[in-house]
Formats: structure tokens, C-alpha cells, sequence
């Protein structure tokens, strides 16, 4: 009985953690949404900007000048969302995995003491035998 008593509470656990892994990776990613919302709006009024520099410019040094400057900005500013993404990507990996530790560490000490007690059972038997 108490081995069906420890397999019901294993599996209720394994769920748990599935629907709180499932409700982790479901947030990570309505960051990620957002995140990339955010970014191709930032890009896109620096595209208007530029462009619009651009209308306004009246000398040649000045339109290479302001498409360098466009270049550099646009670059920089996609590093840094390459890099936050990666960030998010990670955190989503870890928070999903994070409720599986819990499980596996159960399974692990179960494993263990019903390991613990098939050898005190074999000893006792051998005690009996001799």
C-alpha cells in the first residue's frame, strides 16, 4: 500500500511541476513577445529619423555622415537585443527546468531508501539463513 501511496504522490508532484514548467515558459515567452514588439518599434522610428535626416541633408558629406551614423546605432542597438534575448532564452531554459529538480531529487531519495531497505531485508534474511 505504501508503495502505491508514494507512486500517487510522484505522479500528483510530476504534474505540479509540468503545469508550473508549462506556466514558466508561457511567461518567458509573452517577455520575448514584447521584447521583440519593443525592439522593431525602437527600430522602426530609427529607420523615420534617419530618413528624414536624409530629406534634410544638402551636401553629400552630410547624407554618408548621417547613413554612418544610422549604421552604427542600428548595430549597436542590435547587439544589445541579440544579447537580451539570449538572456531571456536562458532564464526561459532555467525557470522551465526548475520544477524538475524538485522531482528529480524526490525520486532520487525514494530510490535510495527503498535501495537501503532491499539491503537491510537481504541482510535480515541472511542473518535468518545462517
Amino acid at each position: 500500500m505504501n508503495f502505491y501511496d508514494d507512486a500517487t504522490k510522484m505522479t500528483k508532484a510530476t504534474m505540479d511541476n509540468t503545469l508550473k514548467s508549462f506556466a514558466a515558459v508561457t511567461k518567458g515567452f509573452q517577455q520575448i513577445a514584447t521584447e521583440t514588439s519593443d525592439f522593431t518599434k525602437h527600430s522602426y522610428e530609427l529607420q523615420a529619423s534617419m530618413f528624414e535626416k536624409l530629406m534634410q541633408a544638402k551636401s553629400l558629406d552630410k547624407t554618408i555622415e548621417i547613413q554612418t551614423e544610422y549604421a552604427t546605432t542600428a548595430y549597436q542597438d542590435f547587439v544589445a537585443q541579440a544579447t537580451k534575448m539570449n538572456e531571456l532564452y536562458a532564464d526561459i531554459a532555467k525557470e522551465a527546468y526548475k520544477p524538475y529538480e524538485a522531482t528529480a531529487n524526490m525520486a532520487k531519495e525514494k530510490a535510495e531508501e527503498t535501495t537501503q531497505q532491499v539491503y537491510d531485508n537481504t541482510q535480515s534474511y541472511a542473518e535468518q539463513a545462517a
